[in-house]
């Protein structure tokens, strides 16, 4: 059996198709050194990266043709990544140093590629988008055929090192029953189209790359497993699970609680006003993380205040019963910004001036921020909350919550992203009016475990005791102040540790539109009691697996769930 990190849910079984094709890399080739060669060179260049942004904008339309929108959204943006003009500039750089066309492309990816893979989550997860758009120009260059997924009238199993949005955004869901991958995370765009298609997908798999092709396995992408040539009645049991599951999904709808009826708002993260559908298709109460970053990355200067009032009002107009959380610009780390730069090389960047750090020596754009959320929530019934991200102290805190009151922000709040902010909050508490805790990063902080980095994976897991001990300092802060305290990072997604989480004391949980379901069904089949008792057994683990094995032997109903 082979393991990875599951990122789509569901089971899938069928013969490795693997993705056909690799494009060369180009030859250290030089042109003739005229100034007419290297026009020449240039205007080929541009010509190639051109057409292959046409081709990803039709790859996207015929996708939404089809209904699916995310894949628009994705290939639209990887469409932009290959009229970037700063990438524009780094090819004629190249060329004018004597560098043939195919070779100064590939050259000038290489140096993009470098700085993303570097940057933290958020931008590393979109390498396998920048080596796409590369492959694509260098073959049109070289005249070479472009890479892709092979056609099949049979159902199969995808196997590839990642695979490419514009592949796996036109792939057919009754062909493809599941995807693995040898690279890949939660937040890469293979794992979104996944979730989006409803396909099982398991990536970080780094054993599928000696799977042969036409070798059968099942996937598990609930579970995070691969298994080689199973026994017909190993695949019946997992398809069986798998519809069962699908079942008792499509039953389970309303407003998020425990079985007892303890209530637990289930919100939607949201990174723009494309993903309002899918989040209010999957029965979201609210947004429980508004991601602003959209409106600020790849420009050169910051959205005029109209833009980003509109942008507000969009979310804000789809839940007019609910509350909508904005975090404020997390700008900086993984997230740099044109307009924002840092104020000197950074070694270490996540440490660096990032999220409420880089706002704060740019008070105006959190002022215009602020402002523009103030007015696109006039008149409107819906309770908008704002965070800031990255809050260590008091000092901090205190800062955010005068600005908000400045702006006319009536519900301040902050990230809990930091173990300083984890240990202390009961110092923060009464400088704003809830928690939000970022799992994600407080994991990454808390065990010193850059998530880039795969051979620390066991140390970029929520389910750490150290970990859960954190947000239980957080929740325990927040009900001795009366404060609100949710969860918006990965960890909320996940059906057993959101029981764990909840019997930790956290008020709502908020994840990506596909994991709500689950989720909704996980909590509404246990009791608070049990998930205190499971939250008890968790803490009281030494290592992250046996806090999720103690965890689930309190939780009884996850195996009807399939979990």
């Amino acid at each position: 059996m082979l393991t990875g990190a599951g990122v789509s849910p569901g089971a899938g079984a069928g013969p490795v198709v693997r993705v056909a094709g690799s494009v060369p890399e180009p030859p250290a080739a030089t042109h003739g050194g005229t100034a007419e060669d290297a026009r020449g060179e240039k205007a080929a260049a541009t010509r190639a990266l051109e057409a292959v942004a046409a081709d990803l904008e039709a790859c996207g339309e015929r996708a939404a043709a089809a209904g699916n929108a995310d894949a628009r959204d994705v290939l639209g943006a990887q469409a932009l990544m290959a009229r970037d003009p700063g990438l524009a500039d780094g090819v004629a750089a190249q060329i004018d140093g004597g560098t043939a066309a195919a070779r100064a492309v590939y050259e000038a990816f290489a140096v993009y590629r470098a700085v993303l893979a570097s940057a933290g989550e958020y931008l590393a997860a979109r390498v396998a988008d920048l080596d796409d758009i590369r492959d694509r120009a260098v073959a049109r260059l070289l005249g070479v055929p472009m890479p892709g997924v092979p056609q099949r009238d049979e159902p199969f199993v995808l196997v590839a090192r990642d695979l490419a949005p514009a592949d796996t955004a036109v792939l057919d869901p009754a062909l493809v029953v599941a995807f693995v991958t040898e690279e890949g995370g939660p937040t890469s765009h293979t794992a979104i189209l996944a979730r989006t298609m409803g396909v099982p997908a398991v990536v970080a798999c780094p054993e599928c790359a000696d799977l042969a092709e036409g070798t059968r396995v099942l996937v598990d992408g609930t579970a995070g497993t691969v298994h080689v040539d199973p026994a017909e009645t190993e695949v019946s049991a997992a398809l069986r699970r798998s519809a069962a599951r699908a079942s008792l999904l499509a039953e389970s709808t309303g407003p998020g609680a425990t079985r007892d009826g303890h209530a637990v708002p289930l919100l939607a993260n949201v990174g723009g006003p494309q993903d309002l559908d899918a989040a209010l298709a999957a029965g979201a109460e609210g947004v429980g993380l508004y991601r602003t970053e959209f409106l600020f990355l790849d420009r050169a200067h910051a959205p005029s205040d109209a833009e980003q009032e509109a942008a507000y009002r969009a979310v804000l107009e789809a839940f007019p019963q609910g509350k909508v959380v904005v975090r404020t610009l997390d700008a900086g780390a993984d997230k740099p910004l044109a307009f924002l730069p840092p104020p000197g090389e950074e070694p270490n960047p996540a440490l660096g001036e990032r999220g409420l750090r880089m706002l704060r020596r740019h008070p105006e754009v959190l002022s215009a921020q602020l402002t523009a959320l103030r007015r696109a929530s006039a008149g409107l019934t819906t309770r908008l909350e704002v965070m800031a991200p990255m809050v260590t102290d008091v000092e901090e805190a205190r800062y955010f919550a005068a600005a908000c009151a400045e702006a006319g922000i009536d519900h301040p709040g902050i990230m809990i992203e930091v173990p300083a902010a984890a240990l202390r909050a009961g110092d923060l508490a009464p400088e704003v009016e809830f928690f939000s805790v970022g799992t994600n990063d407080l994991t990454q902080y808390a065990c010193a475990a850059d998530r880039q980095i795969g051979g620390l994976a066991r140390l970029q897991d929520a389910w750490q005791p150290a970990v859960l001990d954190l947000v239980a300092l957080t929740a325990e802060a927040a009900v001795d102040t009366e404060r609100g305290c949710g969860v918006c990072g990965e960890a909320a997604g996940d059906p057993v540790l959101a029981c764990v989480l909840v019997g930790l004391g956290v008020t709502s949980l908020s994840m990506s539109a596909p994991s709500l379901p689950l989720v909704r069904a996980s909590l509404a089949r246990h009791t608070l009691a049990q998930c205190r008792r499971a939250a008890v057994a968790a803490r009281s683990a030494r290592t992250a697996d046996e806090a999720r094995t103690a965890a689930r032997a309190e939780l009884p109903a996850l195996p009807e769930l399939g979990l």
